[in-house]
């Protein structure tokens, strides 16, 4: 019997299926999205797959369900327990505007309002407890709580990274007062400083866990019932767990889907012989840069999601309102906008001929003759509908429906660069030096623009380019993160302190000694320092050593370093099982060279060769294109 590992990729226009086969062989599915219920379109990308439940061994889902809640604010009623004179911090934020020179611009609101939020009578400072908890603040609290008749309860108290004892107590006089919703502790979610950071991840923690359990409930449920295997899910940092673990760490699900897309970019990337990549995963309703160095993704500690900081390990991400499905507007001051709404998959671009009438990105590419495909995954492209549409935005412009839409895809690929550009240049990387790897069913498109806008020179269109990301899934390792405090200066950690860290962190992360690959990190700063790098580290290191790994890295990634003490603040560990990455069919690579402006098409995109760039098929299926001189 056929084995498949398959991956399923939920995005905003199109679901996503792969199956990698025992044998090595690769299939890939797609159907449009249910935005209603994404079960329903996970399930009947399944039955397009047409095998057996019993062949598939291993399903893994990447799913914007925790993203979609955190952009809608639909997720949970929660109340937020914090240090009475501190418990102003989701309002007070870091007191930065949210736009320098846009006065009119605000933050999003907090998860949880100032009068869901209740002041604990206590006081913890970084050297022990300067007001202990006593009984009256807990049947305090307790009252409070129970009038406020919260779903989940989020307790973040001050400096509980240091002691968490005060989180401890108060969970537990709730618990006993008979309050039986779900209590998440700070401490156990992101033990370490920043009281702004951990209190928002604590809450959008919270926030989240009851929806992502629901739904992760509800179609394991589903695929029970047609006898497919126990699902597992992605997780931000680029690794899968089973549903039932994934459902009580739902903050750790925000960039489920993406987090594929660039684990699978790193895989074909390892294969073409390319160490350090950026990547573009273009869908329908929004386009995500990434980060590939030494074959690797980069992976790091915090980010804003929907305007809400949650400041877990996950891999770097910087998404951006520029899809397929992009709308293009005019604004009060008459100038053309693109995003950041999205036709998304109902009704989808005009050219999908499900209702849609507003101009999109990908109706520009096709006036443009960029995308000439007849269908696009499950979708019919209707030609006519699409010029319509950017006729309508062309004449409200006073120019030709070819200017509209070249401006259209000009706006989109300028959105999409500066992402590219954020993720690299502001991390020390220079594009140059690196490939640009292009995917999704928008990246081929417009990957030599992008190459174009950042000095690249070489662009990988990899193999499956339009389901990457659930390829990506397919192969992904079952991993596991753990954070812990450490708050030291780094010439003082001796070997036996970096043994007994990284015992911690294991216990944290549940290691049970079977795992494949340890990996370990420190985050440093000079001392005064608003920011971290991190650095890796193994148990019995010692602190000498590490300051000058610091150094190091720090004059890599900043241009310099200083004479100057270094503290650890914090330390993460990633727990890994191998990846199960199969070996490509190889392609027919005896083809022509093929000489931009070429339109070339894909099984499940369409790739755009532009004028001076030349592509030319791999071994392991996709094509790599280079800049000419």
């Amino acid at each position: 019997m056929t084995k498949r590992s398959v991956g399923i990729d939920v995005g905003g226009t199109f679901t996503d299926l792969v199956s990698v086969s025992s044998d090595g062989r690769v299939e890939s599915r797609k159907q449009l999205t249910t935005p209603g219920d994404q079960s329903e379109g996970v399930l009947a990308v399944l039955r397009a797959l047409d095998a057996e439940p019993r062949e598939v061994t291993r399903l893994v889902h990447g799913t914007t369900v925790a993203t979609n809640m955190l952009l809608e604010r639909n997720g949970a009623h929660v109340v937020l327990c914090a240090t009475a004179g501190a418990s102003d911090v989701l309002e007070l934020r870091r007191q930065e505007r949210a736009s320098l020179y846009d006065l009119a611009r605000h933050h999003p609101a907090p998860l949880v309002p100032a009068s869901w939020t209740v002041p604990v009578d206590e006081r913890m400072s970084p050297n022990g407890i300067e007001k202990d908890l006593g009984r009256k603040a807990i049947a305090s609290a307790v009252i409070a709580v129970r009038a406020a008749a919260p779903q989940v309860i989020a307790i973040s108290l001050l400096h509980s990274y240091r002691d968490d004892s005060h989180e401890r107590a108060l969970a537990a006089g709730l618990r006993e007062a008979g309050i039986d919703t779900d209590i998440v502790c700070s401490a156990d979610v992101l033990p370490e400083i920043r009281e702004y950071e951990r209190t928002a991840t604590t809450v959008a923690e919270a926030y989240l866990r009851p929806g992502v359990a629901r739904y992760l409930s509800h179609l394991g449920d589903r695929l029970q019932a047609e006898a497919y295997p126990a699902l597992s899910v992605m997780t931000s940092s680029g690794g899968m767990r089973g549903a039932s673990e994934a459902a009580r760490s739902a903050a750790a699900l925000a960039l489920s889907g993406p987090a594929g897309g660039v684990a699978g970019a790193a895989y074909v990337a390892r294969l073409a012989g390319i160490a350090n990549a950026l990547t573009i995963d273009i869908g329908g309703t929004s386009a995500d840069a990434g980060l590939v160095l030494d074959g690797e993704p980069l992976t790091e500690s915090g980010g804003e999601i929907a305007g809400v900081p949650i400041a877990l390990p996950r891999v770097l991400v910087e998404t951006v309102s520029a899809g397929g499905g992009s709308i293009g507007w005019v604004d009060e001051g008459g100038a053309l906008r693109v995003g950041p709404r999205s036709a998304g998959a109902s009704p989808g671009p005009a050219a999908f001929g499900r209702g849609g009438a507003e101009p999109t990105v990908t109706d520009a590419q096709i006036v443009l003759g960029s995308l000439t495909a007849r269908t696009l995954g499950a979708v019919t492209l209707d030609v006519h509908a699409a010029r319509t549409a950017i006729a309508r935005l062309a004449s409200a412009l006073g120019v030709t429906s070819e200017r509209a839409a070249r401006a259209m895809v000009l706006a989109a690929d300028a959105a999409m660069a500066r992402a590219l550009r954020r993720v690299s240049v502001e991390r020390g990387v220079d594009p140059r030096r690196c490939a640009l790897v292009a995917f999704g069913g928008g990246g081929p498109l417009h990957a030599c623009a992008l190459a174009d806008n950042l000095g690249m020179r070489t662009v990988l269109v990899p193999p499956f380019a339009g389901v990457l990301s659930a390829l990506g899934l397919a192969i992904a390792p079952e991993r596991r993160d753990a954070l812990a405090s450490v708050m030291r200066r780094a010439h003082a950690l001796s070997a036996a302190d970096t043994r007994e860290l990284g015992a911690r962190l294991a216990r944290r992360a549940g290691s049970d000694g079977s795992v494949a690959s340890e990996q370990r990190w420190l985050r440093a700063r000079y001392v005064g320092q608003g920011h971290e790098l991190e650095i890796p580290f193994a148990p019995g290191d010692e602190g000498a050593e590490l300051v000058r790994r610091f150094a190091t890295e720090h004059a890599k990634r900043m241009g310099f370093a200083l004479e100057q003490e270094i503290e650890v603040i914090g330390a993460r560990i990633a727990l890994s099982t191998p990846a199960r990455e199969p070996a490509l069919a190889v392609a027919d690579a005896s083809r022509d060279t093929i000489r931009g402006p070429a339109v070339v098409a894909l099984s499940d995109a369409t790739m755009f060769v532009a004028d001076g760039w030349t592509a030319r098929a791999l071994p392991i299926g996709g094509y790599v294109m280079e800049r000419g001189a």
